[in-house]
């Protein structure tokens, strides 16, 4: 069992994976201060509320909070935006990197092909 326990641990890219989400919790907390810090109160100023979350309206005993509701939103299209900018930059180096690499592997066979064939005419 430890032995299958090793493989699985160093088989595909798990210590990628597991980096790439502790990068993410870390980077929650930064947009969660974006939002918290700065984007909110601006919100809460527009509609003249002390706090976000205070934006709604009464029916009855109930209090229909609209601010929540723009809150979840917000939170989705920016994160989603960012995560946007973050995978566009990484595929924009990914690709650099790939070109940068030299010659491929089908080219590197087809020099190899060509080159026999030369030597034995």
């Amino acid at each position: 069992m430890l032995q299958e326990f090793k493989v699985f641990i160093t088989k595909g890219n798990i210590i990628e994976v597991a980096v790439g989400l502790i990068m993410a919790l870390y980077f929650q907390a930064i947009i969660d201060a974006l939002l918290e810090g700065v984007l909110y109160p601006i919100i809460a100023a527009i509609f003249g509320k002390p706090d976000f979350r205070a934006i709604g309206f009464d029916i009855g005993d109930a209090f229909i909070s609209i601010g929540l509701v723009i809150d979840a939103v917000i939170s989705f299209v920016i994160v989603a935006f960012i995560l946007f900018l973050v995978l566009r930059g990484y595929n924009k180096l990914k690709a650099d990197a790939a070109e940068d690499s030299g010659p491929s592997e089908t080219d590197l066979l087809t020099e190899i092909r060509d080159q026999l064939r030369a030597n034995n005419s």
